[in-house]
């Protein structure tokens, strides 16, 4: 770390590199007790590392603008750039949107993801979770493929109402469209992940129009009826918008969330036999593993204005990422905070589904979804065990964290 015109510079942080991409939490607690802001030059962004300061940040939209939130990190090709151009039109609404615009998209979709809605959906996880138990062989099983990944995405899918025929070619869309707007992708990737992109779109398009024509019971009729009670409030690309996004953001995030959930639990094994035991102590170890081991451990703003963060100036139009992972271990506000505790009080205060106007509107969902896996699991696995010695791969990316593979001993 060196000083230059009292502005704090950290040449060496970059949540591209290896060592970050293997475990970012060393550095990020690291950065953390270092200081409350400084410079990164490896992304050309302001990170923001203390708790109170990502939450007034979070709290703060006039300041901290989401408009930054699904830019990608690095400029694109003159060819990805130009497939984006011809045929994918969307635009910000949510997570990437500000008010006014997005507290009447917000509202809306708050509708959509009612408690009848979501009560409605439980049973159909149960259900899709129990097939994919019911599938798995004794033996050794990657975790993801059998169960972390299919599940939110064919849940996500049937919340939408995406056909069951489709969710196949619908998941091969999906393929590293983080590494798109969240990581360093190179040409090649980038052309395929644009295609992929543009394909997504058109479907989204060509399906938000079938449910205008014939509305059903599912989240986009949801919205479909709004716009026919007020076409002004909620229009058709509003809705094709949040059905692209929504598709994308409801299964992979779950995915890494549920992923990280049993890596934890399997290598702290006295707690995962405290849940086999004890099936009421699930929703404390979900808590648990969102403050020490989210799915988001970063996300990104960008100042409206020059801003002072902690005795630290951040000039106006910064591109900045706040560290959620490092705020969610921060010692001023968590008991022994780089201590995995599934019994301990204070979890539920993290901020891993952000804060204020943006916070997560699908986290009953994904809590939900992790529930019942892990659920499931204490039940018909509380025998399971990881695989040692393991080498676990994470995509490199800004903002999202989880393996792609999970290798467990399934027992008999």
């Amino acid at each position: 770390m060196e000083n230059a015109m009292a502005c704090p510079v950290n040449h060496e942080f970059d949540p591209l590199g290896e060592a970050y991409v293997a475990d970012p939490y060393p550095i990020l607690s690291a950065v953390r007790e270092e200081g409350p802001a400084f410079y990164a030059p490896a992304i050309d962004m302001w990170v923001i590392t203390r708790f109170d300061d990502i939450q007034s940040a979070l709290m703060d939209p006039k300041t901290f603008s989401a408009a930054v939130g699904q830019r990608p990190v690095f400029p694109l090709t003159g060819e990805a750039r130009s497939i984006i151009k011809e045929g994918f039109h969307a635009y910000p609404v949510m997570s990437d949107c500000d008010p006014p615009r997005h507290t009447r998209i917000r509202r809306h979709n708050q509708k959509g993801f009612s408690a009848r809605r979501i009560s409605v959906l439980e049973p159909k996880v149960w259900a899709k979770a129990t097939e994919l138990v019911d599938a798995i062989e004794p033996g050794v099983v990657d975790l993801v493929s059998a169960l972390t990944y299919p599940l939110p995405a064919y849940m996500i899918f049937t919340f939408i109402g995406f056909p069951d025929e489709d969710m196949d070619m619908l998941k091969s869309w999906c393929g590293n469209r983080i590494a798109f707007s969240w990581g360093k992708p190179t040409p090649a990737e980038q052309r395929d992940i644009a295609n992929n992109m543009v394909n997504y779109w058109k479907y989204c398009e060509e399906f938000v129009a079938k449910r205008a024509a014939d509305p059903v019971d599912d989240f986009t009729s949801d919205l479909i009826r709004i716009h026919q009670d007020d076409p002004e409030s909620l229009s058709i690309p509003d809705i094709t918008n949040v059905a692209y996004g929504l598709s994308f953001a409801g299964h992979e995030t779950t995915t890494s969330f549920t992923g990280n959930a049993v890596r934890r639990l399997l290598a702290n094994r006295r707690q995962w036999d405290d849940l086999c035991a004890d099936r009421s102590f699930i929703p404390q170890a979900v808590e648990e593993v969102l403050r020490y081991d989210s799915s988001i451990p970063a996300w990104r703003r960008i100042t409206t204005g020059k801003v002072t963060v902690g005795g630290v100036e951040i000039p106006a139009d910064a591109k900045v990422l706040l560290l959620l992972g490092a705020a969610n271990r921060d010692p001023g506000h968590f008991g022994d905070p780089e201590t995995f505790d599934i019994h301990r009080d204070d979890a539920r205060k993290h901020l891993a589904f952000g804060q204020g106007i943006h916070y997560c509107i699908g986290a009953a969902l994904a809590r939900m979804e992790a529930r019942i896996a892990l659920d499931l699991l204490a039940q018909r696995a509380p025998g399971m065990r990881m695989v040692e010695d393991q080498d676990f791969d994470f995509p490199a990316n800004v903002s999202f964290r989880g393996p792609r593979k999970l290798l467990v001993h399934w027992p008999e």
